[in-house]
């Protein structure tokens, strides 16, 4: 992830006559400054949360009986046995726990991160070199390739933008609202934005709970009421706008492809499915013999788009 957004500023440091080694150690220097700047945002936040957890999770059970309680007062027919122990709220504060304790532990990795970034930058260097060799012509075009990193800086870029968009919103939303942590849920939103569909459900779960613990269900109402309201004007609203006809994968395999790198690569297969996924659909197009594969990948639209093209060949 870190590498296809750091290759297009090192390319184009080079043209402009920057040795590679200065270039690459640039650009670790601002990555660097960047998680330095997010540990002392949010490092003490994960502290004291993960403290406070045991608190957190007596609480979300006290609360979760009351209600109980109060439906069977309403005449409903719930065993608080069976409900606690199918939907236990405990559980979902620990398992928020242990999702901020991966991203400390990624933050914490900083030394293997850094290397293996600065590899394959120093590959990627080469690669026109090579991608040329292996064509065995020294002027071979790179457009295709060039097309598929284009594709996929362009998704990342503005998927960025959008989830800096949601996490500010987030966060501001939270502050408001007085909900502790709200820097650090706002990261989260960041991080899980990119993960489709799904990922911003998973990054409101946390917050609400900690609202309902902290200042009751009127203001965890709120919160997750601001949560969808930030995610249909992100996710429908404004993404489909920059990013004009969409990242141009149907819906279903955006969900498979997420599942699979997901299987592949654990959490961090999730986050990066929808380029791993895009880039395999665009090589896939560059080649008519396996053109159909990426039709099978795409949105309706390419399929539209192809038999349009197909028919003014005929045409022809």
């Amino acid at each position: 992830f870190l590498a296809i957004i750091c290759a297009p500023p090192l390319f184009w440091m080079r043209k402009k006559g920057v040795p590679t080694v200065i270039s690459i150690l640039l650009l670790v220097l601002v990555l660097l400054g960047l998680e330095m700047l997010f540990a002392n945002l949010i490092g003490s936040s994960i502290n004291e949360f993960s403290n406070n957890l045991p608190h957190y999770q007596v609480r979300l059970r006290e609360l979760t009986s009351s209600y109980i309680t109060w439906f069977k007062a309403q005449g409903f027919e719930i065993s608080n046995e069976v409900l606690l122990e199918n939907l236990d709220p405990g559980k979902l504060m620990h398992y928020s726990a242990n999702m901020l304790g991966s991203l400390t532990a990624l933050l914490t990795n900083t030394f293997m991160i850094v290397l293996t970034l600065v590899f394959i930058l120093s590959e990627a260097a080469g690669f026109p070199d090579k991608i040329r060799a292996m064509h065995g012509n020294s002027n071979a075009s790179l457009d295709e390739y060039g097309e598929i990193m284009q594709g996929v800086n362009k998704y990342l870029a503005l998927k960025t933008m959008t989830s800096l968009a949601t996490g500010i919103l987030v966060t501001v939303l939270l502050k408001i609202i007085g909900v502790n942590f709200a820097i650090m849920w706002g990261l989260v939103a960041v991080l899980l934005n990119f993960i489709p569909t799904i990922g911003s459900i998973i990054a409101a779960i946390p917050a609400v709970l900690l609202a309902l613990v902290q200042l009751g269900a009127g203001p965890a109402a709120w919160v997750a009421g601001g949560y969808l309201f930030i995610n249909i004007l992100i996710g429908n609203v404004l993404e489909p706008k920059i990013m004009g006809s969409g990242i141009g994968l149907s819906a279903l395999v955006i969900f498979i492809s997420m599942a699979f790198w997901g299987w592949v690569l654990g959490p961090i297969g999730m986050l990066l499915s929808i380029p791993l996924t895009m880039t395999c659909k665009i090589a896939l197009a560059g080649n008519p013999k396996t053109r159909w594969l990426a039709l099978l990948l795409g949105s309706n639209r390419d399929a539209e788009m192809a038999l349009k093209e197909a028919q003014l060949e005929t045409k022809r």
